[in-house]
């Protein structure tokens, strides 16, 4: 009977341990402090704006747009010029010639010499696939639809050559009752997929929740957003063969994706309570913080720094904070609108 009673509270304090640790991680704890030392701007006209990235060097802001929601219409892909007095967004996809597209995270390649392109991850009815598009400025124009067994629940995206790139699957199999299940026991299930032009391969694994994704300027590291593990992952990246060898790991609580600015620093979207975001996920009504930090990557110890927090208004969930000068750009996953945050130079 004794015997009973020992494994019965030795299994009871493993339950209080896992429900605690579920917790903690869903930044449960987390006391939210509203900041922002600038100008805020709410541009409206948007169904999601999950991603959001900036050619530095015309301050053009691309913006994946699109409902999540089941037989929602077509996203979009909107154009916003930084360097606007007043800014609108403008929709480049309105005459695309794919019939069904869902876009969620983007990468804007530009090579040395040759034109820019846009890669996107697209969620069809008939499953993910990735688009290539050249960006001219002004305009969209698409040249390429990839499909791969591997591409089986991608996030997020960068690309590094014409025809290469990496993405992130949040979870390496399909939606489930299983799946939902080991998520809620934190089974890691995210990975890094590399495309290399011809071929998929898994180069990372081990994730909870594999989001965001990024590469350095010099092309020799990768930064890898893990939610769920309240983390971002940097990897030594192999120019020559595309393999991922994990470096550090920098604590970020619910990071989302990852963008970099001109000096090389990361910005990155946060959902600082996790719980808050899953039940803003089902009713979009339900408030849901926000907070966009900085990552200084100059010195051997990172320097993380909060420079955007709110309760969930007037944005909740945000998913990506991409900056150019002294404008800061907010998007969320589910919200109608995206914040443009200035600061003086």
């Amino acid at each position: 009977m004794k015997r009973w009673i020992k494994i019965t509270t030795v299994l009871l304090l493993l339950i209080i341990l896992f429900v605690l640790r579920t917790v903690w991680n869903s930044g449960f704890f987390t006391t939210i402090e509203p900041h922002f030392e600038g100008k805020v701007t709410e541009i409206k006209g948007f169904n999601g704006a999950e991603d959001i990235t900036i050619d530095n060097a015309t301050g053009l802001a691309l913006i994946s747009s699109s409902s999540f929601d089941e037989n929602a219409p077509n996203g979009k892909i909107y154009l916003l010029n930084l360097k606007d007095n007043v800014l609108k967004p403008v929709s480049l996809t309105d005459s695309l010639s794919l019939t069904d597209f869902h876009p969620h995270g983007i990468s804007l390649y530009q090579p040395a010499e040759g034109a820019k392109q846009l890669f996107v991850v697209n969620h069809t009815k008939a499953g993910a696939s990735i688009e290539i598009f050249q960006f001219t400025d002004s305009s969209l124009i698409h040249k390429e639809t990839i499909k791969n067994d591997l591409f089986i629940s991608p996030n997020d995206i960068v690309g590094v050559g014409e025809r290469q790139f990496y993405l992130t699957n949040d979870h390496d199999e399909k939606k489930s009752c299983w799946r939902s299940k080991k998520d809620l026991l934190q089974v890691p299930m995210g990975n890094v997929c590399y495309y290399d032009g011809n071929k998929a391969s898994i180069v990372a694994d081990g994730f909870l929740y594999a989001n965001g994704i990024n590469m350095s300027q010099d092309g020799k590291k990768m930064f890898v957003a893990a939610t769920t593990g309240r983390k971002i992952v940097i990897f030594d990246r192999d120019i020559a063969t595309g393999n991922l060898t994990e470096n550090s790991e920098v604590p970020v609580n619910g990071a989302d994706n990852i963008e970099l600015d001109e000096s090389g620093d990361l910005w990155v979207g946060c959902h600082p309570k996790l719980l808050a975001f899953l039940a803003h996920a089902k009713n979009h009504s339900k408030l849901s913080p926000s907070e966009i930090v900085k990552i200084s990557l100059e010195n051997d110890k990172p320097i993380v720094t909060s420079v955007y927090l709110n309760d969930g208004t007037p944005l909740s969930g945000s998913s990506v904070g991409a900056v150019w000068r002294n404008k800061l750009l907010i998007g969320s996953v589910y919200g109608d609108r995206v914040l443009m945050c200035s600061w003086r130079k």
